[in-house]
Protein backbone atom coordinates (compact mmCIF):
# COMPACT_ATOMS: atom_id res chain seq x y z
CA UNK A 1 0.00 0.00 0.00
CA UNK A 2 1.44 3.28 -0.96
CA UNK A 3 -0.06 6.13 -0.08
CA UNK A 4 0.35 9.94 -1.43
CA UNK A 5 -0.49 13.26 -0.82
CA UNK A 6 -1.32 15.86 -3.75
CA UNK A 7 0.81 19.44 -2.19
CA UNK A 8 0.29 22.40 -4.66
CA UNK A 9 3.62 24.06 -5.62
CA UNK A 10 6.06 21.50 -5.08
CA UNK A 11 7.73 20.98 -8.59
CA UNK A 12 7.77 17.96 -10.48
CA UNK A 13 9.91 15.11 -8.25
CA UNK A 14 11.13 11.21 -9.41
CA UNK A 15 10.48 9.34 -6.78
CA UNK A 16 12.16 6.15 -8.21
CA UNK A 17 15.66 6.98 -5.77
CA UNK A 18 15.28 9.55 -3.27
CA UNK A 19 12.58 7.74 -1.80
CA UNK A 20 13.71 4.22 -1.58
CA UNK A 21 14.42 3.05 1.97
CA UNK A 22 18.06 3.86 3.43
CA UNK A 23 17.97 -0.27 3.53
CA UNK A 24 16.95 -0.22 0.25
CA UNK A 25 19.42 1.92 -1.32
CA UNK A 26 22.33 0.29 0.61
CA UNK A 27 20.96 -3.46 -0.95
CA UNK A 28 21.28 -1.60 -4.22
CA UNK A 29 24.38 -0.30 -3.58
CA UNK A 30 26.34 -3.24 -2.00
CA UNK A 31 24.67 -5.26 -5.31
CA UNK A 32 25.95 -3.56 -8.10
CA UNK A 33 22.70 -2.31 -9.36
CA UNK A 34 23.30 1.59 -8.13
CA UNK A 35 26.51 3.22 -7.92
CA UNK A 36 27.34 5.82 -5.12
CA UNK A 37 27.62 8.53 -7.70
CA UNK A 38 24.34 7.83 -8.97
CA UNK A 39 22.99 7.49 -5.25
CA UNK A 40 24.96 11.12 -4.56
CA UNK A 41 23.74 12.80 -8.25
CA UNK A 42 19.93 12.06 -7.66
CA UNK A 43 20.36 13.10 -4.40
CA UNK A 44 22.33 16.23 -5.13
CA UNK A 45 19.62 17.13 -7.78
CA UNK A 46 16.52 16.90 -4.98
CA UNK A 47 18.55 19.56 -3.02
CA UNK A 48 18.64 22.07 -5.88
CA UNK A 49 15.05 21.49 -6.43
CA UNK A 50 13.51 21.43 -3.65
CA UNK A 51 16.29 23.09 -0.87
CA UNK A 52 15.91 26.69 -1.77
CA UNK A 53 12.17 26.20 -0.72
CA UNK A 54 12.45 23.86 2.31
CA UNK A 55 16.30 25.17 3.67
CA UNK A 56 16.76 22.13 5.18
CA UNK A 57 20.43 21.94 3.98
CA UNK A 58 22.47 25.07 4.79
CA UNK A 59 26.05 23.72 4.08
CA UNK A 60 26.18 21.82 1.44
CA UNK A 61 29.96 20.44 0.04
CA UNK A 62 29.41 18.43 -3.57
CA UNK A 63 32.72 18.29 -4.20
CA UNK A 64 33.88 16.58 -1.30
CA UNK A 65 30.88 14.44 -1.51
CA UNK A 66 31.52 13.62 -5.46
CA UNK A 67 35.36 12.87 -4.25
CA UNK A 68 33.99 10.34 -1.63
CA UNK A 69 31.79 8.85 -3.99
CA UNK A 70 33.96 7.90 -6.62
CA UNK A 71 36.54 6.73 -3.66
CA UNK A 72 33.37 4.52 -2.96
CA UNK A 73 32.77 3.32 -6.12
CA UNK A 74 36.74 2.64 -6.56
CA UNK A 75 37.05 0.56 -3.47
CA UNK A 76 33.91 -1.72 -4.48
CA UNK A 77 35.23 -2.70 -7.62
CA UNK A 78 38.72 -3.53 -5.95
CA UNK A 79 36.52 -5.90 -4.02
CA UNK A 80 37.69 -4.42 -0.73
CA UNK A 81 34.92 -4.72 2.26
CA UNK A 82 31.82 -2.30 2.50
CA UNK A 83 30.55 -1.47 5.28
CA UNK A 84 26.92 -1.24 6.41
CA UNK A 85 26.03 2.54 4.78
CA UNK A 86 28.74 2.27 1.94
CA UNK A 87 28.12 4.91 -0.70
CA UNK A 88 24.58 6.51 1.23
CA UNK A 89 24.80 10.40 0.70
CA UNK A 90 24.01 11.66 4.60
CA UNK A 91 24.04 15.01 6.15
CA UNK A 92 25.07 16.12 9.82
CA UNK A 93 23.28 18.06 11.82
CA UNK A 94 24.88 21.59 12.32
CA UNK A 95 25.73 20.90 16.32
CA UNK A 96 28.29 18.01 15.43
CA UNK A 97 31.49 19.10 14.42
CA UNK A 98 32.69 18.13 10.63
CA UNK A 99 36.47 18.24 9.85
CA UNK A 100 37.11 20.60 7.08
CA UNK A 101 33.27 21.86 6.85
CA UNK A 102 31.34 25.04 8.17
CA UNK A 103 30.17 24.38 11.45
CA UNK A 104 28.03 26.71 13.30
CA UNK A 105 26.06 25.31 15.75
CA UNK A 106 23.18 27.70 14.53
CA UNK A 107 24.73 31.17 15.65
CA UNK A 108 26.53 33.81 13.77
CA UNK A 109 29.03 33.70 16.49
CA UNK A 110 30.62 30.16 14.31
CA UNK A 111 29.15 32.02 11.29
CA UNK A 112 33.21 31.18 10.20
CA UNK A 113 34.25 28.23 12.25
CA UNK A 114 35.66 25.11 10.54
CA UNK A 115 36.58 22.06 12.58
CA UNK A 116 40.03 20.54 12.83
CA UNK A 117 38.03 17.25 13.77
CA UNK A 118 35.39 15.26 13.20
CA UNK A 119 32.62 14.51 15.90
CA UNK A 120 32.18 10.79 16.38
CA UNK A 121 28.87 10.78 15.06
CA UNK A 122 30.56 12.07 11.61
CA UNK A 123 33.37 9.31 12.21
CA UNK A 124 31.38 6.57 12.77
CA UNK A 125 29.39 7.33 10.16
CA UNK A 126 31.76 7.93 7.53
CA UNK A 127 33.81 4.83 8.59
CA UNK A 128 30.62 2.83 7.68
CA UNK A 129 30.94 3.89 4.25
CA UNK A 130 28.29 6.87 4.30
CA UNK A 131 29.27 10.06 1.98
CA UNK A 132 28.94 13.32 4.04
CA UNK A 133 26.97 15.57 1.38
CA UNK A 134 26.82 18.54 3.74
CA UNK A 135 25.15 19.88 7.31
CA UNK A 136 21.02 19.80 8.14
CA UNK A 137 19.63 23.72 10.16
CA UNK A 138 18.70 23.84 13.42
CA UNK A 139 17.67 26.54 15.91
CA UNK A 140 20.34 28.32 17.94
CA UNK A 141 22.55 25.74 19.88
CA UNK A 142 20.13 23.62 19.31
CA UNK A 143 17.57 25.51 21.83
CA UNK A 144 14.20 24.62 21.43
CA UNK A 145 11.79 22.96 19.14
CA UNK A 146 11.35 25.48 16.30
CA UNK A 147 14.49 25.85 13.69
CA UNK A 148 15.13 29.08 12.74
CA UNK A 149 18.16 31.27 13.38
CA UNK A 150 19.54 34.40 12.33
CA UNK A 151 22.57 32.82 10.13
CA UNK A 152 20.41 30.54 7.96
CA UNK A 153 16.56 31.55 8.40
CA UNK A 154 13.73 28.95 9.33
CA UNK A 155 12.42 25.58 8.12
CA UNK A 156 9.51 24.70 6.87
CA UNK A 157 7.30 21.61 7.17
CA UNK A 158 7.14 20.40 3.86
CA UNK A 159 3.98 18.80 4.37
CA UNK A 160 2.43 23.57 4.92
CA UNK A 161 5.08 25.26 4.30
CA UNK A 162 3.76 27.84 6.68
CA UNK A 163 4.32 25.87 9.38
CA UNK A 164 7.24 24.54 11.59
CA UNK A 165 9.05 21.34 11.11
CA UNK A 166 9.76 20.88 14.91
CA UNK A 167 13.31 20.75 16.13
CA UNK A 168 16.22 21.30 17.25
CA UNK A 169 16.75 18.27 14.45
CA UNK A 170 14.57 19.74 12.25
CA UNK A 171 16.25 20.31 9.15
CA UNK A 172 17.55 16.29 9.13
CA UNK A 173 13.76 15.72 9.58
CA UNK A 174 12.62 17.68 6.81
CA UNK A 175 15.61 16.27 4.35
CA UNK A 176 14.61 12.61 5.39
CA UNK A 177 11.01 13.80 4.27
CA UNK A 178 11.77 15.59 1.10
CA UNK A 179 14.23 12.69 -0.33
CA UNK A 180 17.10 14.62 -0.26
CA UNK A 181 18.83 12.57 2.25
CA UNK A 182 18.37 8.76 3.42
CA UNK A 183 20.54 9.36 6.58
CA UNK A 184 20.78 12.24 8.85
CA UNK A 185 22.03 12.68 12.11
CA UNK A 186 20.84 14.83 15.31
CA UNK A 187 20.54 15.22 19.36
CA UNK A 188 18.01 14.89 21.70
CA UNK A 189 18.08 16.39 25.07
CA UNK A 190 14.29 17.50 25.30
CA UNK A 191 12.78 16.14 22.10
CA UNK A 192 14.83 16.62 19.51
CA UNK A 193 14.90 14.02 17.44
CA UNK A 194 11.67 13.03 18.19
CA UNK A 195 9.82 16.25 17.76
CA UNK A 196 10.43 16.97 13.83
CA UNK A 197 10.40 13.36 13.36
CA UNK A 198 6.46 13.85 14.26
CA UNK A 199 6.08 17.26 12.32
CA UNK A 200 7.49 15.78 9.09
CA UNK A 201 5.78 12.28 9.02
CA UNK A 202 9.67 10.48 9.88
CA UNK A 203 11.14 8.00 12.45
CA UNK A 204 13.03 9.54 15.15
CA UNK A 205 14.66 7.57 17.92
CA UNK A 206 16.09 8.83 21.47
CA UNK A 207 18.80 5.80 22.08
CA UNK A 208 19.23 5.01 25.71
CA UNK A 209 21.98 7.50 27.03
CA UNK A 210 25.26 6.03 26.13
CA UNK A 211 24.25 3.72 23.89
CA UNK A 212 25.70 6.27 21.24
CA UNK A 213 28.29 8.08 22.97
CA UNK A 214 30.20 11.30 23.69
CA UNK A 215 33.72 11.26 24.30
CA UNK A 216 33.90 14.83 25.01
CA UNK A 217 31.03 15.97 26.40
CA UNK A 218 31.94 17.96 29.31
CA UNK A 219 29.46 16.62 31.90
CA UNK A 220 30.45 12.65 31.13
CA UNK A 221 27.82 11.30 33.41
CA UNK A 222 24.51 13.42 32.32
CA UNK A 223 22.04 11.38 31.05
CA UNK A 224 19.51 14.10 29.30
CA UNK A 225 21.53 14.95 25.85
CA UNK A 226 22.26 11.99 23.66
CA UNK A 227 22.93 11.65 20.16
CA UNK A 228 21.38 9.62 17.24
CA UNK A 229 19.71 9.91 14.14
CA UNK A 230 16.21 10.00 12.16
CA UNK A 231 15.37 8.05 8.77
CA UNK A 232 11.87 7.39 6.94
CA UNK A 233 11.27 4.14 8.78
CA UNK A 234 12.68 2.08 11.90
CA UNK A 235 14.71 -0.31 10.10
CA UNK A 236 16.30 2.58 8.07
CA UNK A 237 17.26 4.20 11.96
CA UNK A 238 18.26 0.67 13.11
CA UNK A 239 20.79 0.28 10.13
CA UNK A 240 22.06 3.43 11.14
CA UNK A 241 22.53 2.64 14.52
CA UNK A 242 24.57 -0.50 13.42
CA UNK A 243 27.14 2.27 12.53
CA UNK A 244 26.52 4.59 15.35
CA UNK A 245 26.46 2.61 18.30
CA UNK A 246 29.26 0.50 20.57
CA UNK A 247 31.22 1.74 23.03
CA UNK A 248 34.02 4.29 23.90
CA UNK A 249 36.91 4.52 26.44
CA UNK A 250 36.61 7.98 27.10
CA UNK A 251 32.77 7.95 27.81
CA UNK A 252 32.07 6.62 31.22
CA UNK A 253 28.45 6.01 30.47
CA UNK A 254 29.03 3.88 27.43
CA UNK A 255 26.78 0.54 26.82
CA UNK A 256 28.68 -2.46 25.89
CA UNK A 257 26.82 -3.51 23.30
CA UNK A 258 28.42 -3.65 19.85
CA UNK A 259 26.30 -2.00 17.09
CA UNK A 260 26.14 -4.91 15.44
CA UNK A 261 23.03 -5.84 17.09
CA UNK A 262 21.05 -3.50 15.51
CA UNK A 263 22.00 -5.02 12.41
CA UNK A 264 19.31 -7.46 13.03
CA UNK A 265 15.61 -8.13 11.64
CA UNK A 266 13.02 -6.10 13.35
CA UNK A 267 10.43 -8.73 12.50
CA UNK A 268 8.80 -10.07 16.20
CA UNK A 269 5.51 -11.50 17.44
CA UNK A 270 3.47 -9.36 19.32
CA UNK A 271 0.60 -11.85 20.83
CA UNK A 272 0.97 -11.21 24.58
CA UNK A 273 2.79 -7.98 24.94
CA UNK A 274 1.36 -5.46 27.50
CA UNK A 275 1.45 -2.03 26.77
CA UNK A 276 0.50 1.22 29.00
CA UNK A 277 -1.29 3.62 27.18
CA UNK A 278 -0.99 7.34 28.30
CA UNK A 279 -3.75 8.90 30.57
CA UNK A 280 -3.03 12.70 30.98
CA UNK A 281 0.44 13.00 31.52
CA UNK A 282 0.03 14.52 35.05
CA UNK A 283 -2.86 17.33 33.35
CA UNK A 284 -0.43 18.65 30.67
CA UNK A 285 -3.19 19.76 28.22
CA UNK A 286 -3.44 18.27 24.21
CA UNK A 287 -4.70 19.32 21.34
CA UNK A 288 -8.14 17.42 20.61
CA UNK A 289 -7.11 16.41 17.29
CA UNK A 290 -3.77 14.93 18.78
CA UNK A 291 -5.37 12.92 21.24
CA UNK A 292 -8.05 11.74 18.59
CA UNK A 293 -5.30 10.02 16.15
CA UNK A 294 -2.91 8.63 18.74
CA UNK A 295 -5.84 7.19 21.01
CA UNK A 296 -7.50 5.39 17.69
CA UNK A 297 -4.38 3.47 17.81
CA UNK A 298 -5.12 1.44 20.89
CA UNK A 299 -6.89 -0.55 18.48
CA UNK A 300 -3.40 -1.07 16.26
CA UNK A 301 -1.63 -2.13 19.07
CA UNK A 302 -4.56 -4.60 20.07
CA UNK A 303 -4.57 -5.99 16.25
CA UNK A 304 -0.92 -7.19 16.84
CA UNK A 305 -1.60 -8.84 19.60
CA UNK A 306 -0.88 -6.56 22.60
CA UNK A 307 -2.91 -6.53 25.43
CA UNK A 308 -3.77 -2.34 26.00
CA UNK A 309 -4.08 -0.90 29.55
CA UNK A 310 -4.39 2.98 30.48
CA UNK A 311 -1.75 3.76 32.75
CA UNK A 312 1.04 5.59 33.78
CA UNK A 313 3.57 6.45 36.50
CA UNK A 314 3.57 10.22 38.25
CA UNK A 315 6.09 12.39 36.04
CA UNK A 316 6.12 15.27 38.77
CA UNK A 317 9.66 14.33 39.98
CA UNK A 318 10.68 14.84 35.93
CA UNK A 319 9.00 18.63 36.61
CA UNK A 320 11.52 19.22 38.66
CA UNK A 321 14.61 17.58 37.60
CA UNK A 322 14.52 18.22 33.68
CA UNK A 323 13.84 21.94 34.53
CA UNK A 324 16.88 22.64 36.65
CA UNK A 325 19.25 20.03 35.03
CA UNK A 326 18.56 21.99 31.40
CA UNK A 327 19.62 24.94 32.88
CA UNK A 328 22.66 23.88 34.69
CA UNK A 329 23.68 22.60 31.44
CA UNK A 330 23.20 25.56 29.15
CA UNK A 331 25.05 27.65 32.09
CA UNK A 332 27.91 25.42 31.70
CA UNK A 333 27.98 25.29 28.10
CA UNK A 334 28.20 28.41 27.37
CA UNK A 335 28.52 31.20 30.46
CA UNK A 336 31.70 31.99 28.74
CA UNK A 337 30.48 32.84 25.63
CA UNK A 338 27.83 34.73 26.84
CA UNK A 339 29.62 36.81 29.30
CA UNK A 340 31.99 37.98 25.75
CA UNK A 341 29.09 38.48 23.65
CA UNK A 342 25.84 38.83 25.48
CA UNK A 343 23.73 40.04 22.20
CA UNK A 344 25.01 36.97 20.61
CA UNK A 345 22.27 34.73 22.14
CA UNK A 346 18.54 34.68 21.85
CA UNK A 347 15.96 35.73 24.55
CA UNK A 348 14.85 32.37 25.31
CA UNK A 349 18.37 30.53 25.68
CA UNK A 350 19.92 33.92 27.67
CA UNK A 351 17.10 33.58 29.95
CA UNK A 352 18.12 29.55 30.78
CA UNK A 353 22.21 30.48 31.33
CA UNK A 354 21.20 33.22 33.28
CA UNK A 355 18.68 30.74 35.22
CA UNK A 356 21.34 28.40 35.73
CA UNK A 357 24.35 30.62 36.63
CA UNK A 358 21.75 31.53 39.78
CA UNK A 359 21.88 27.98 41.18
CA UNK A 360 23.07 26.79 44.08
CA UNK A 361 24.58 23.40 44.95
CA UNK A 362 21.52 22.01 46.75
CA UNK A 363 19.19 23.37 43.89
CA UNK A 364 21.25 20.83 41.72
CA UNK A 365 20.88 18.44 44.61
CA UNK A 366 17.30 18.34 44.70
CA UNK A 367 17.27 18.11 40.60
CA UNK A 368 19.63 14.87 40.64
CA UNK A 369 17.41 13.07 43.50
CA UNK A 370 14.18 14.11 41.35
CA UNK A 371 15.87 12.71 38.45
CA UNK A 372 17.18 9.34 40.39
CA UNK A 373 13.55 8.98 41.94
CA UNK A 374 12.16 9.92 38.47
CA UNK A 375 14.25 6.74 36.80
CA UNK A 376 13.76 3.96 39.69
CA UNK A 377 9.72 4.88 39.21
CA UNK A 378 9.47 4.85 35.54
CA UNK A 379 11.98 1.29 35.30
CA UNK A 380 9.22 -0.21 38.39
CA UNK A 381 6.34 1.01 36.33
CA UNK A 382 7.52 -1.11 33.14
CA UNK A 383 8.74 -4.13 35.18
CA UNK A 384 4.65 -4.88 34.60
CA UNK A 385 4.68 -3.51 30.67
CA UNK A 386 7.17 -3.83 28.44
CA UNK A 387 6.25 -0.19 26.63
CA UNK A 388 4.70 2.90 27.34
CA UNK A 389 2.61 4.63 24.46
CA UNK A 390 2.00 8.35 24.44
CA UNK A 391 1.79 11.50 21.98
CA UNK A 392 5.08 12.90 20.67
CA UNK A 393 4.29 16.17 20.94
CA UNK A 394 0.92 18.02 22.57
CA UNK A 395 -0.04 20.12 19.12
CA UNK A 396 0.39 19.78 15.95
CA UNK A 397 2.59 21.88 13.69
CA UNK A 398 2.13 25.21 14.14
CA UNK A 399 3.08 28.79 12.41
CA UNK A 400 6.50 29.14 11.07
CA UNK A 401 6.41 32.89 12.34
CA UNK A 402 5.57 31.79 16.42
CA UNK A 403 8.50 30.83 18.09
CA UNK A 404 6.76 28.79 20.18
CA UNK A 405 3.58 27.55 21.62
CA UNK A 406 2.38 29.89 24.93
CA UNK A 407 -0.84 27.83 25.38
CA UNK A 408 -2.81 24.78 24.57
CA UNK A 409 -5.86 24.40 25.56
CA UNK A 410 -6.26 27.77 26.94
CA UNK A 411 -3.73 26.72 29.22
CA UNK A 412 -0.89 29.26 29.26
CA UNK A 413 2.75 28.68 29.75
CA UNK A 414 5.69 30.40 31.08
CA UNK A 415 8.92 28.66 29.08
CA UNK A 416 9.42 27.90 25.96
CA UNK A 417 9.89 24.53 26.93
CA UNK A 418 6.51 24.26 28.44
CA UNK A 419 4.77 23.18 25.13
CA UNK A 420 6.64 19.44 24.93
CA UNK A 421 6.55 18.06 28.08
CA UNK A 422 4.88 14.73 26.45
CA UNK A 423 9.15 14.55 25.00
CA UNK A 424 11.00 15.89 28.01
CA UNK A 425 9.25 14.17 30.88
CA UNK A 426 10.64 10.75 28.61
CA UNK A 427 14.34 12.39 27.93
CA UNK A 428 13.79 12.10 31.90
CA UNK A 429 13.25 8.65 32.54
CA UNK A 430 16.66 7.64 30.68
CA UNK A 431 14.65 5.17 28.58
CA UNK A 432 14.39 4.68 24.71
CA UNK A 433 12.10 5.74 22.92
CA UNK A 434 10.91 6.60 19.14
CA UNK A 435 8.32 8.53 17.13
CA UNK A 436 6.70 7.08 14.26
CA UNK A 437 4.82 8.45 11.90
CA UNK A 438 0.57 7.96 13.21
CA UNK A 439 -1.86 10.34 11.20
CA UNK A 440 -2.25 13.79 9.93
CA UNK A 441 -4.63 16.56 11.32
CA UNK A 442 -7.74 17.56 9.48
CA UNK A 443 -5.65 19.94 7.35
CA UNK A 444 -2.80 17.15 6.63
CA UNK A 445 -0.36 17.88 8.94
CA UNK A 446 1.67 14.84 10.61
CA UNK A 447 1.15 13.41 14.45
CA UNK A 448 3.97 11.29 15.46
CA UNK A 449 3.11 8.40 18.09
CA UNK A 450 5.85 7.92 20.90
CA UNK A 451 6.60 4.22 22.04
CA UNK A 452 8.89 4.12 24.65
CA UNK A 453 10.53 0.90 26.12
CA UNK A 454 12.41 -0.68 29.13
CA UNK A 455 16.04 0.23 30.58
CA UNK A 456 18.63 0.10 27.58
CA UNK A 457 16.02 -2.10 25.42
CA UNK A 458 16.31 -0.29 22.18
CA UNK A 459 16.15 -2.85 20.17
CA UNK A 460 13.21 -4.21 21.49
CA UNK A 461 11.68 0.11 21.10
CA UNK A 462 12.65 -0.39 17.05
CA UNK A 463 10.76 -3.84 16.89
CA UNK A 464 7.55 -2.32 18.14
CA UNK A 465 7.98 1.17 16.03
CA UNK A 466 8.45 -1.49 13.22
CA UNK A 467 5.74 -3.14 13.73
CA UNK A 468 3.35 -0.11 13.99
CA UNK A 469 4.60 1.38 10.81
CA UNK A 470 4.00 -1.91 9.22
CA UNK A 471 0.66 -2.49 10.50
CA UNK A 472 -0.13 1.31 9.23
CA UNK A 473 1.56 2.40 6.20
CA UNK A 474 0.92 6.10 7.26
CA UNK A 475 5.08 6.67 7.10
CA UNK A 476 4.48 6.17 3.30
CA UNK A 477 2.73 9.40 3.17
CA UNK A 478 5.26 11.96 1.58
CA UNK A 479 4.30 15.32 1.28
CA UNK A 480 4.41 15.96 -2.89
Amino acid sequence: MSLRLSRKGWPSVPQAVNFLSAVEMARLIHTKQLSAREALAAHLEQIERLNPTVNAIVTLVPELAAAAAAKADEMQARGEPLGPLHGLPAAHKDLFATRGILTTFGSPLFKDFIPTEDDIVVERIQRAGAITIGKTNTPEFGAGSQTFNKLFGSTPNPYDLTKTCGGSSGGAAVALACGIVPVATGTDLGGSLRNPAAFCNVTGFRPSPGRVPNPKAAFGWATLNTSGCLGRTAADVALVLSALAGPDPHAPLSIQEPGEVFGRPLDRDFRGTRVAWFKDLNGAPFDPQIRHVIDAHVRTFEALGCVVEQAEPDFSPAEVSFRILRAWYSANAYSAVLRDHPEGFKETLRSEIEAGQRLTGMDVARAEAAHTLMWRRFQDFLNKYEYFVLPTTQVPPFDLATPYPTEINGVQFDSYIDWMKSCWYISATGNPAASVPAGFTREGLPIGLQIVGRHHQDVSVLQMAHAFEQATQIANVHPF
